[in-house]
């Protein structure tokens, strides 16, 4: 299987995934990296800093394969629904 990495941009600072995941594919990570996101937002609370972020998955070869702002991974349907 493939490994990818997710990698994490708050504004000028990086920080690396040295280890990565070995996923079955592309859709596969994009899936990891929501969670990954909803996890974090979940632990940190919605810092703007944090909501400014953006995880970039790569590939073993260190091709980016997708970026992912944290904003993306909000969904207003995981919000209850409105009793108005």
């Amino acid at each position: 299987m493939p490994r990818y990495f997710f990698h994490t941009h708050i504004g000028e600072t990086l920080i690396p995934d040295p280890e990565g995941a070995e996923l079955q594919d592309p859709d596969h990570a994009w899936r990891v990296a929501r969670a990954t996101i909803r996890q974090l937002l979940a632990d940190e609370g919605e810092d703007p800093e944090l909501l400014s972020a953006i995880l970039e998955v790569t590939d073993a070869d260190g091709e980016i394969v997708l970026e992912f702002p944290f904003t993306e991974a909000l969904d207003i349907l995981d919000e209850p629904p409105s009793r108005h």
